[in-house]
């Protein structure tokens, strides 16, 4: 099961990630922006996600993804079960979902580069 530790490795490696407690649930965010949360259990995480795309996520593979709570359907957002993932697909959410918040110029050097 992929955990709490495993997503803060991954996201505090990424350029201009801050992480911050609010209301007592982990946080990583660029600026003010969040692009990924742990859940107060750490059993789930949510992440940045186009609008547009979830409902197809969701329906596709509810075993592991859930539409966010009603007062966030207005972000770009999706839940996960982290016992339903393993590291290499946690790393793919969460890096996908950071690129979302930061210039477009910083993901490409990121993505171009020779990163863990």
């Amino acid at each position: 099961m992929v955990t709490g530790d495993d997503i803060r490795k991954v996201a505090l490696s990424l350029p201009r990630t801050d992480e911050a407690l609010v209301r007592d649930q982990v946080k990583f965010r660029v600026g003010r922006i969040v692009y990924v949360a742990l859940s107060r259990d750490e059993r789930s995480m949510g992440f940045g996600f186009p609008k547009d795309e979830r409902a197809a996520l969701v329906a596709a593979q509810p075993e592991k993804f859930s539409m966010p709570i009603p007062s966030d359907m207005r972000y770009n957002w999706v839940q996960v079960r982290l016992d339903a993932i393993d590291e290499a697909e946690m790393r793919e959410l969460v890096i996908d979902a950071w690129t979302m918040v930061v210039p477009k110029r910083v993901a490409a050097e990121y993505l171009g580069g020779d990163h863990p």
